[in-house]
């Protein structure tokens, strides 16, 4: 298949796997699941037909009918096999690459097959797998990416409900992100008449996945004043945490702010929490900034429940921990009691956090990127806490992730 610009859909593809299996993904693009790439050494001098040879001949029969390779090239589950391979000095080295059409089990049992050859022709060889390639990953990449381009030139895009769509959208969403005067912003801010004033970052992606995008952020433990600024010039309204914290820095923007109305979200409830339904029905209902300063004095001071026992409970600990390892370079997981579990250098916390064990939360000196991110969902983590956060989209739902300033605000 062609575009309109003479490239091949299969060639594309195949740039995003690179070179050395581009190759293969122009012959086998219909049918190819995984690429089988190894390298292979020899002490003497080898060539192409005497490593294919090898490769049939030494595993015949090791691994029954149903898995020989011969057969399995006859039917087409494997396509052809492509060796690359020079002699230098008296040894030759190169590459193999087995473009496989199987399952994954079974893939990997062919890979598996070919580290049992251990001469080719009259030499000594070994052959050593380096990985499988997913070769479906590749083409669901260039889906996504050329579907950004097309939803790039459309003036509007239908909603879908399908899994492609919505990393799709999720993408363009964390992109429309904005930086007014070095606060995280909605792209609307700049010029639209009326601004929304919410608490932190996590906050103005949850109302940009809201289709609302003139929310700026005050992030941090006193209002900047570029929300001072704004707030004399435009309609000014907070959406606030429902919590003790939302109650304070309604405080705090009253006396520096000139703000028109506070929306809050429901008691004991984030605005990042929120879902789309109750962030409607709660900017719905505003009310003027006077009134709510006055349902808040209004409001009756409730007992602490012991800090072990509630969210600011464990932000305490969280806190504490990330105070304890600034300027270390270093990472400590928690178990579900917020229990340090292990400490580890920042440079292998994601090997670290990839093979451990009931963890629910990782707090380090460094950046909570994308990686570890997907890391800590697979792993069913409750938090994350870094010295700052650089994300590819927005982040899940199920997981909180924090900077040293969202803890101290939450704490104030």
């Amino acid at each position: 298949m062609e575009r309109k610009d003479g490239k091949r859909i299969e060639d594309l593809i195949a740039e995003k796997i690179g070179q050395t299996e581009a190759l293969s993904m122009k012959e086998d693009i219909g049918t190819t699941k995984y690429l089988i790439n190894a390298k292979i050494e020899a002490n003497g001098v080898v060539e192409r037909p005497d490593v294919v040879g090898a490769i049939f001949g030494q595993t015949e029969g090791l691994l029954g009918d149903a898995l020989d390779l011969r057969e399995l090239l006859k039917s087409s589950r494997i396509a052809r096999i492509k060796v690359d391979i020079s002699s230098a000095h008296g040894k030759s080295s190169g590459s193999i690459i087995i473009p496989s059409s199987l399952d994954k089990v079974e893939t990997a049992i062919i890979a598996a097959a070919l580290e049992t050859i251990d001469r080719v022709g009259p030499c000594e060889a070994t052959i050593k797998v380096e990985r499988i390639e997913d070769v479906r990953g590749a083409k669901r990449k260039f889906v996504v990416d050329r579907a950004k381009e097309i939803l790039g030139q459309m003036d509007a895009v239908a909603t879908e409900s399908q899994e492609i769509s919505e990393m799709v959208k999720e993408h363009i969403r964390v992109d429309e992100i904005s930086d007014y005067e070095g606060l995280p912003a909605g792209p609307g801010v700049r010029d639209s008449d009326a601004i929304i004033i919410v608490e932190g970052r996590a906050d103005v992606l949850t109302l940009l996945r809201c289709g609302i995008r003139n929310a700026v952020a005050i992030e941090g433990t006193s209002v900047p004043k570029a929300v001072i600024d704004m707030s004399r010039n435009k309609t000014s309204t907070a959406f606030l945490d429902g919590d003790r914290g939302g109650d304070l820095i309604l405080k705090e923007l009253v006396q520096v702010t000139e703000i028109d109305f506070v929306a809050r979200a429901p008691p004991g409830k984030m605005v990042e929490e929120m879902t789309r339904k109750e962030i409607v029905k709660a900017l719905r209902n505003k009310v003027p900034a006077d009134q709510a300063v006055i349902e808040t004095k209004g409001k009756p001071e409730e007992a602490a429940p012991p800090p072990e026992n509630r969210e600011e409970g464990n932000l305490t600990k969280l806190n504490a921990a990330i105070n304890e390892l600034r300027g270390s370079l270093r990472a400590r997981l928690f178990d579900a009691g917020l229990n340090a579990k292990e400490e580890v250098q920042v440079r292998s916390l994601v090997e670290s956090l990839s093979r451990a064990e009931g963890i629910s939360a990782v707090v380090f000196d460094g950046v909570v990127t994308q990686k570890i991110a997907d890391i800590a969902v697979d792993k069913n983590l409750k938090y994350i806490v870094g010295m700052r956060v650089r994300l590819d989209r927005a982040p899940p739902a199920n997981i909180k992730i924090f900077t040293p300033d969202d803890l101290r605000r939450r704490q104030r």
